[in-house]
């Protein structure tokens, strides 16, 4: 009998890689909202962005998962053009 050295939780290939894409969309994000020229507004929206990835970061249904990074995305999306255009 082997014995496995992976622990009993170790996360899929597919659960890893999502995993490292959500990562990247809040560092992202986070980067993204210390460009916002507001301190007021930069503390609200990284407090923002916290809640809701510590409140989604027990999802386990993949196509729910699928969908909360297709609109962190665009959460994204729109801040970084706000931003593009409060520039201009």
């Amino acid at each position: 009998m082997t014995v496995s050295r992976l622990p009993t939780a170790a996360l899929s290939l597919k659960q890893f890689l999502q995993r490292q894409k959500v990562l990247g969309i809040y560092r992202n994000m986070l980067k993204t909202i210390r460009q916002v020229p507001d301190e007021t507004d930069r503390k609200y929206l990284r407090d923002w962005a916290r809640d809701e990835f510590k409140r989604n970061k027990n999802a386990t249904e993949q196509d729910a998962i699928r969908m909360m990074i297709t609109q962190a995305n665009n959460h994204l999306e729109e801040l970084q053009k706000s931003l593009a255009l409060a520039r201009s």
